[in-house]
């Protein structure tokens, strides 16, 4: 019988066996991989239809992320109203998002409904139609939108510094103004939507208790869908940041607050040192007990929060710091960032510490493995940046192992003052 009067032993997370669930993983008639995980208690079913369709491979400005919204606004048999109403009878919820390299269309229902609502996805992959009038309120509500948060210093912070890190013309620098959206006509959506959605290439990725019959249901609506598995191009852009380092933006001459943005380019998740950065980098500013947010939040009180982080792109990347302080204590903030670099520079980490961060990570890392949406979005990430579990394995290994004397190593390699860019909008 259980003593309830003596206490459970504790187990440190970084001595916890962590497994990855595998996926299944089966193809449709047309080519399309589908990666499942079957999981959880609960009849409810996410769906991703991931495609190659991000700003990437535009060649006009806001045409992916304008073609990508406007998926559920209207095909040849329903109007965006029908639309939406279909999915809510059902229970459903169907969102799209648009990022650099890819767009998704995601479903969430219960698993029951599913032979409902995947024709109505297929129709919006094939039968969009783009409607003028509703192109006409998206660009109105979205010229709208960006007219008032480019009255935010942070808004105006965020796209001012992946500028100067890889450039206007690369997609990850790029940003929007209203003077695109005048410019933006339904003819370049259409062209966008057939090759990069109706011909373009599609992953499938299916997590919760899906019907028995999932694979039979998936390749009946989309497995004879013209999708090109080999067809997209094959676009290398280049970098090329700016040359000044340092720059102070007024953006509201009454303004309270400034946002500070410290950014270097780093390597993708490919790079040796990666998995390694990540440790050094939650010591650093990664999580509510890191050095930045210890001495710059706790102890100084110059904001309520600051954080390092790598950016999580597929081809080029970047070592960021952000944070929000007081119009007076911003370049006091900027010179305790550089202040904490040099400590990690000349300094090892005390083993406490280290402890602390390793234990974090994985406790981290068990949370995000905690039901069937998270492990298939652990996966999707994988699948996207082409690695595979053996990444995952390694980079638990890499925090139970990684010394002092590494992390000091990195510091004095990637925390260089001079490799920054340095940004304040206020």
């Amino acid at each position: 019988m259980l003593n309830r009067k003596t206490a459970p032993g504790i187990i440190d997370a970084v001595d916890m066996k962590l497994q990855l669930k595998p996926c299944d993983h089966f193809i449709l008639d047309n080519g399309v991989p589908v990666y499942s995980i079957d999981a959880g208690a609960q009849e409810v079913l996410l769906i991703e239809w991931v495609f190659y369709a991000g700003n990437w491979y535009e060649e006009k400005n806001i045409v992916a992320a304008t073609t990508n919204f406007m998926l559920k606004n209207g095909t040849k048999q329903k109007n965006a109203f029908a639309i939406n109403e279909y999915f809510e009878y059902y229970g459903a919820y169907l969102n799209r998002s648009c990022y650099n390299e890819t767009a998704i269309i995601t479903l969430h229902c219960l698993s029951k409904h599913l032979s409902e609502l995947l024709p109505v996805v297929a129709e919006l992959i094939t039968e969009s139609i783009f409607p003028a009038e509703e192109l006409a309120i998206y660009k109105q509500n979205q010229k709208q939108r960006l007219e008032v948060n480019l009255k935010k210093c942070d808004f105006v912070a965020n796209r001012l510094i992946d500028e100067y890190v890889y450039g206007f013309h690369h997609p990850y620098g790029r940003y929007t103004s209203t003077l695109d959206y005048e410019k933006l006509e339904r003819e370049e959506l259409d062209v966008f939507y057939k090759r990069f959605y109706t011909e373009g290439k599609c992953l499938v990725f299916v997590a919760g208790k899906p019907p028995a019959d999932v694979e039979l249901q998936l390749n009946k609506h989309f497995g004879h869908l013209p999708f090109h598995q080999n067809d997209i191009p094959q676009i290398d852009y280049k970098p090329k940041p700016a040359e000044t380092k340092k720059y102070n933006i007024i953006n509201d001459a009454e303004g309270v607050q400034g946002a500070i943005r410290i950014a270097r380019e780093f390597p993708n998740r490919h790079h040796p040192d990666f998995a390694k950065a990540q440790v050094l980098n939650n010591i650093f500013g990664g999580f509510f007990g890191s050095r930045l947010m210890s001495n710059i939040r706790e102890e100084k009180g110059y904001t309520y929060g600051i954080h390092s982080y790598m950016q999580n792109h597929i081809h080029e990347s970047a070592w960021m710091i952000s944070t929000e302080a007081g119009r007076d204590v911003c370049e006091a903030t900027i010179a305790e960032v550089y202040k904490e670099m040099a400590i990690l520079c000349n300094e090892p980490v005390e083993a406490d510490e280290l402890d602390l961060v390793r234990n974090y990570m994985i406790g981290s890392l068990l949370g995000d493995l905690d039901g069937p949406f998270q492990i298939i979005a652990r996966w999707k990430n994988y699948i996207l940046n082409n690695v595979t579990d053996e990444y995952f394995y390694n980079s638990i290994q890499t925090v139970r192992t990684i010394t002092a004397e590494e992390i000091q190593a990195l510091a004095n390699k990637y925390l260089q003052p001079q490799e920054f860019y340095e940004l304040l909008v206020i």
